[in-house]
Parts: structure tokens; C-alpha cells; sequence
């Protein structure tokens, strides 16, 4: 008896240990409302009804809300001339980049565009570039925020090659971006008189303030036996130079404009603006395109169909919707959460086989 006890007793003890080490390994987490997803939690049934009111309340939204937004966008006056082709000469017609890359040739170009509708002040000025992928993964990793920022940074240019260093040190500012900095520039007349253009206030503020020192200056830039595109002016600081910061945000699609100036004066219907246009930038060697666009603005900004089209599009869409369901609804209804439609129920037959 005692042996019996005695092993019973181990047999017990063994057990014990065996479920405490089950215990102590167990990856079972420890219960709370939360982990088993036992708090009070709103869930919503879609009844009909309910379906039908929403897609009826979000036509009615969306579309007056469209139709606002193309009607603003159609109230904006937009020019655009593309100029590339028609600046180059005719004896140059068939070797442009001849002619873009000579410093013989005459860059400048005269351009004559029409007022259609009144514009009024301010008149913005962009360029467009086609065909220009600033959002090329090594472009836009060819530069120095550090540089950018503080003069302390002028020698972090391990990002800019091969633009970070030039014979006589660093590259200020460095990088393929600033390198290739757009440099055809416009001069504006209407009946004899200079159309003054103003390229303060262009940049984002924040980026003057805070990825732009007022200490940094240009250094060695364009120096090098490549030139890539404009010059900077070595006695004015980056943060004033709103011509690059506007240029060195870089664009997310190959198609895109940035703001060149603004004119601070209307110009009426059935004018004609000449405008002095220097052809320097080379989109030839990649197939780009370049485009002068003046455009007025109205309280949803540029033109831009886009808006009040997806708008009307998402609104039309909801209405048919809900006269679709309605009408379904209607010829045939059905009871809500009858368990006969479920497809045992319909075919038990089919379903056991």
C-alpha cells in the first residue's frame, strides 16, 4: 500500500509539473474585452433604406458641388503657346540640338498671343515642361538638404555626385536639380508698353524660411565644363533665389508647370501680348516640349476640369444606384434577414452532396 501511495503520490506531482510547464509555455493571450473584441462597438445593418438615403444623400452633395467647381474653372482664362519648335530657325528645322548647343546661334525669339476674354490681376506666368521625369529616383536624390539649409553644411555633398564637387571645392548648391535649373526667360509687351513681371511671393514660404538659408550662397555652380541649365547670382542667398526653390521642388509627373512670375495688371479682350521669349533650356535631346501659359485664377484655383468631373462622375453614380435599388426594391422585395434566400436552405440537397 505504501508503494501504491508512493507512486500515485509521484504520479500527482509529475502531472502538476507537467501542466505548470503547459501553463508557463502557453502562448495563449491573457483575456481582456478588448483582445476577444468584446467592447461595445456600433454595427450598423444596412437595410435597404438606409442604403437607398446615403447613395441619394451623396448625389445630392456631389453634384451641386461639381457643378459649382466646373463652373468656376471655366471662369479662368488660361493662354497657352508652345514655343520650342517655332523658336528654332528654319535652316536649323533638322539638327535643333545643332542649335540649342551652340553658342553662335541666336536664342531669341519673338511670340505673338491673343487675349481671347478679359484678364484680370494677377496674371500668372508658368512654364510647362512635357516629357521631363523630375521625379526620377537619382534626380531627386541629387541633392543636399544639409547644404541647402546652413552654411555649415557646404561640404555634405556625398548625395550630388556627379555634380557635388568642382576643381576649386564644393558645388553650392550641388546636385542634378539645381544643376538643370530652367533658364528661358520672358519679356512682355502690349502695344509698345513693358508688362513689368514680378517674381516675388513665387516659392512657398515655407521652403524660404526653412530648407533655404539666408547664409548659403552659390559657389562654384555651373563652373564646370558641362553646364546644365541657368546661372545664379553668387551676391544673393538662396532664400531670396525663388526662381531655384520654386524649381528644386520637383514634380510627381513628367508633365508639369511652375511658376515663373505674375503680371499685376489686367489686360483686356482682343489684346496682343508680344512676348521677347530666350530659348536657352534644351529639351530636344530628351523629345520635351516647352509651353508659356498665362492664366488667371478664381477661388478653386488654376484651371482644372478634373475636380467637378470626378464630383458629378461619384454624384451620378450614387443616384443611379439608388433609383437601381429602388426599383429592385420595389418589383421584388424581400423580407430582411430571411434565412430561406441562404443557399442551403434554398438547395439542402445540393448542399449535402
Amino acid at each position: 500500500m505504501n508503494a501504491i501511495g508512493a507512486a500515485s503520490s509521484g504520479g500527482a506531482t509529475a502531472a502538476s509539473d507537467s501542466s505548470t510547464t503547459t501553463k508557463k509555455n502557453s502562448k495563449k493571450p491573457k483575456y481582456s474585452r478588448f483582445t476577444q473584441q468584446e467592447l461595445p462597438a456600433c454595427k450598423p445593418i444596412l437595410t435597404p433604406g438606409l442604403v437607398i438615403t446615403t447613395f441619394i444623400v451623396i448625389g445630392i452633395i456631389f453634384i451641386p458641388v461639381g457643378l459649382v467647381s466646373l463652373f468656376a474653372s471655366e471662369k479662368v482664362v488660361e493662354i497657352v503657346d508652345r514655343y520650342d519648335d517655332g523658336c528654332v530657325p528654319r535652316n536649323y528645322s533638322n539638327n535643333k540640338l545643332a542649335y540649342i548647343r551652340s553658342k553662335l546661334t541666336d536664342k531669341s525669339c519673338t511670340r505673338t498671343l491673343n487675349i481671347v476674354k478679359p484678364m484680370k490681376s494677377p496674371i500668372y506666368i508658368y512654364y510647362q515642361l512635357d516629357n521631363f521625369y523630375q521625379n526620377h529616383r537619382r534626380y531627386v536624390k541629387s541633392r543636399s538638404d544639409k547644404q541647402l539649409r546652413s552654411k555649415k553644411g557646404e561640404s555634405e555633398t556625398k548625395l550630388c555626385d556627379p555634380e557635388g564637387v568642382s576643381a576649386n571645392g564644393p558645388i553650392v548648391p550641388c546636385g542634378l536639380i539645381a544643376w538643370s535649373l530652367f533658364n528661358d526667360t520672358y519679356k512682355f509687351k502690349v502695344k509698345n508698353k513693358v508688362l513689368e513681371v514680378n517674381k516675388k511671393n513665387i516659392a512657398w514660404k515655407s521652403d524660404k524660411s526653412k530648407k533655404f538659408g539666408s547664409d548659403v550662397y552659390p559657389k562654384n555652380f555651373q563652373s564646370g565644363g558641362l553646364i546644365g541649365g541657368g546661372q545664379l547670382n553668387s551676391s544673393i542667398p538662396l532664400s531670396e533665389q525663388e526662381n531655384l526653390i520654386v524649381w528644386m521642388r520637383t514634380a510627381a509627373l513628367p508633365t508639369f508647370r511652375k511658376l515663373y512670375g505674375k503680371i499685376e495688371e489686367d489686360l483686356q479682350a482682343n489684346q496682343q501680348i508680344t512676348v521677347v521669349i530666350q530659348n536657352n533650356y534644351n529639351t530636344y535631346s530628351f523629345g520635351g516640349k516647352k509651353k508659356l501659359v498665362l492664366s488667371t485664377t478664381t477661388w478653386i484655383g488654376g484651371k482644372n476640369d478634373f475636380l467637378g468631373i470626378a464630383y458629378v462622375t461619384v454624384g451620378g453614380l450614387c443616384l443611379f444606384f439608388a433609383i437601381s435599388f429602388i426599383l429592385l426594391y420595389v418589383v421584388k422585395p424581400r423580407p430582411l434577414g430571411d434565412p430561406s434566400y441562404l443557399s442551403w436552405n434554398r438547395n439542402p440537397a445540393g448542399h449535402l452532396n
